[in-house]
């Protein structure tokens, strides 16, 4: 190989390390229609319906529990902990995430695709985001015909500062 091919190569492949560099994967998912996003680093599982036992005491947003390959799950109805009305599941999705070492399935209507979206859309929540989505919002990407609502696990999953508020 000439050192000719060897540097448009490297050209090629700095260029190819700029653009996915600059771009950021998520699962996308559908809550009360609403398309939601997780950053995919944060996903460790997406599942289908899963027997999930009730916790005496627990909060209403907790579903209960589930048993994962072995670890023990905390199952989170998403659209009640967004404050909104329950649904009605003949069958629901999970994405599961972790949080301060305990797993979390975080129940949603449904689960999409991941997508690649450009850092450089990002934005800072509007003013005129629904006030239950803004308290666990990231932040947004306008996408063509919707808006994605990136979502904060850690906020998302945090009880001390609700709590503590």
């Amino acid at each position: 190989m000439s050192s000719d091919s060897q540097s448009t190569n490297g050209e090629e492949q700095g260029a190819l390390a700029t653009v996915f560099s600059d771009t950021e994967d998520f699962v996308t998912f559908v809550i009360a229609d609403q398309l939601f996003g997780i950053p995919v680093l944060k996903v460790q599982d997406v599942l289908s319906t899963h027997n999930i036992t009730r916790i005496p005491l627990a909060p209403p947003e907790i579903a209960g529990s589930l048993n994962l390959r072995g670890r023990i799950v905390t199952a989170m109805d998403v659209r009640l902990r967004l404050g909104l009305p329950p649904k009605e599941r003949a069958s629901s999705m999970s994405i599961v995430a972790e949080h301060d070492g305990e797993l979390y399935s975080l129940m949603v209507d449904s689960v999409g695709e991941v997508l690649a979206l450009n850092a450089s859309d990002y934005e800072r929540n509007p003013p005129t985001l629904d006030p239950k989505f803004r308290d666990y919002s990231a932040g947004i990407y306008r996408l063509d015909e919707k808006l994605l609502v990136v979502l904060d696990v850690n906020r998302l999953l945090d009880y001390d500062r609700v709590q503590a508020a």
